[in-house]
């Protein structure tokens, strides 16, 4: 028997589209260009928002993660002119997080200050490897020197919360080299560090020719296993599936994500949640390319881009692959909010997942064990529909 939806916290993702150079391992809707109209794309952006008013009316906002590309490209005005507008029309909750990614880099380092003071309270920095031969091969364009500078300016300009992206198994590193790696990036006393194995994404060039030297699975999964127990070892405790932090620092707005709460997307080829009760969950994609977004937000058309209703069969699949990358996990409560359906719908795959070491039962929570997290897509592989549609997600990873 259907139950009643629940609207639940609400998020916002804005997506600022433009990098420096596209690296070959990067799958992200992001475009390379040494200039770009970042006036106009704020006002596509306001005008984007003011679209998506009715839907969220009056529900506060819990956080704001501005994700990319390169965000910290944008010059820090067009930033603080968002983010006002943003005050205008929207209920921000007191002292509500609001992320920036950045990329190491003199210029955008140099900026950092400026972003605190246009009221950005938490940097995510993609420094990826600090050691210049590995970050040649991955394609970045800077090296360790610079990572050090940029996390440098981090804490000279105040930030208390900030991330840091650390990427292992790269091509010709075995295990003291990834170990060295993670190393220097404790050494910068991170409060929150994500973890990311490299993977070839389809349609990126690294897929289409993998670079020689490639870690096997067993020395990925060796890496992993020591890169972690070494994080946990120093208090920056696992709680997502590639996420790691201090007690109190980890990312709300990420963490919304995998609770399968609302996120409103505004942005080139933004992805949206949105529960509306009584009605059921709506999700929507902006156009991906930044000219097509520009022109339809500020153009006459009464949408942009294009969206669809959650069907109730497709809601436990959803709900199941956000959740059980939580360490958390869920109870039954949260899932029946969550997709109006009852828990009963859902308990045969969970016990079957329970008898093979995927899952745990405890306290009221179906958590993932270590082995379920290490093999996410099987065990939310158990929970799909019979004919899913693939589900549309938010654009980024957490970070």
């Amino acid at each position: 028997m259907p139950l009643e939806l629940q609207a639940p916290a609400l998020s916002l993702y804005v997506h600022l589209p433009w990098c420096l150079a596209k690296c070959p391992y990067c799958d992200f809707n992001s475009y390379a260009a040494a200039e770009f109209p970042a006036e106009r794309y704020v006002d596509a952006l306001i005008a984007d928002l003011e679209r998506e008013l009715p839907r969220i009316w009056g529900r506060p906002v819990h956080s704001i993660f501005f994700g990319g590309g390169t965000p910290s490209l944008f010059p820090p005005e067009s930033i603080a002119r968002l983010l006002s507008e943003l005050r205008a029309r929207l209920r921000l909750t007191p002292g509500l997080e609001i992320s920036l990614e950045a990329n190491p880099g003199a210029s955008e380092s140099k900026r950092f200050r400026a972003f605190r003071e246009a009221g950005i309270n938490r940097l995510s920095l993609g420094v990826q490897s600090f050691d210049d031969v590995f970050l040649t091969r991955l394609g970045r364009v800077h090296d360790g020197r610079a990572a050090m500078a940029a996390i440098s300016s981090i804490h000279d300009a105040g930030f208390e919360r900030w991330n840091l992206d650390l990427i292992f198994a790269l091509p010709g590193q075995d295990l003291s080299a990834a170990m060295a790696d993670l190393e220097r990036a404790l050494s910068c006393a991170p409060p929150h560090l994500s973890l990311y194995q490299l993977t070839l994404e389809a349609g990126t060039p690294f897929a289409h020719q993998a670079p020689p030297g490639i870690p096997g699975e067993d020395l990925a999964a060796d890496m992993e296993r020591a890169l972690r127990e070494r994080l946990h070892a120093v208090g920056l405790v696992r709680y997502e599936i590639s996420a790691h932090a201090r007690p109190g620092q980890e990312c709300w707005h990420n963490r919304n994500y995998w609770r399968f709460g609302d996120y409103l997307g505004i942005g080139a080829g933004a992805h949206g949640k949105i529960t509306l009760p009584g009605q059921g969950i709506w999700r929507s994609q902006k156009p991906a390319r930044p000219e097509s977004y520009m022109d339809d937000a500020l153009g006459p058309a009464a949408e942009i881009g294009r969206g669809h209703w959650v069907q109730p069969a497709e809601r436990p699949f959803e709900f199941l692959l956000n959740a059980l990358r939580l360490v958390e996990g869920f109870s039954c409560a949260q899932f029946e909010a969550g997709t109006g359906l009852p828990c009963l719908e859902i308990e045969p795959q969970l016990r079957r997942a329970q008898r093979e070491g995927l899952l745990t039962y405890e306290d009221g929570h179906w958590r993932p064990t270590g082995f379920g997290l290490d093999w996410h897509n099987e065990l939310c592989g158990r929970f799909l529909p019979r004919s899913p549609r693939r589900p549309a997600f938010h654009a980024h990873e957490p970070g």
